[in-house]
């Protein structure tokens, strides 16, 4: 039986509904929860049932280092003018094995920025200037 690795977590790449923007250093996938409710009838014995509840994916956060391309930020720029419902996009994550093949695609949908922070600026310091894109989201599915 052939032996099979798992993925590393250092080669991927994120496609955005009419954005093309490589570089990103870091993607934090948020968990996907759903919430137990305890239930029980009246004829029941002294035990509750679990029932499934409301679905809640956590937020997508992206890292990378600054250039001179301003497309992520004036994604960001639109929603904060009230154009959200416009500018909902799916994203994919895609992760990429040692050869560059695609090994998994996580697909975020109706994704829209909800923060956006660009890191501290330092005289003394020789760090790369990151900028952080943090997405809201209505479901996370892995499809691959």
């Amino acid at each position: 039986m052939a032996r099979i690795d798992p993925l590393r977590n250092m080669r991927f790449r994120l496609e955005i509904d009419g954005i093309q923007q490589a570089g990103f250093s870091e993607i934090a996938i948020g968990e996907t929860t759903t919430d137990a409710i305890d239930y029980r009838e009246g004829d029941q014995a002294t035990h509750v049932r679990k029932l499934p509840g409301l679905a809640k994916f956590g937020n997508i956060t992206l890292k990378w280092g600054v250039t001179d391309s301003v497309e992520l930020y004036n994604w960001h720029k639109l929603i904060l003018a009230g154009q959200i419902k416009q500018n909902r996009k799916t994203v994919a994550i895609v992760v990429i094995d040692e050869a560059g093949d695609n090994k998994a695609r996580f697909v975020v949908s109706e994704a829209w920025p909800a923060k956006y922070d660009p890191s501290d600026l330092n005289a003394k310091g020789n760090e790369v200037f990151i900028e952080v894109l943090e997405l809201v989201n209505e479901g996370i599915e892995r499809v691959q």
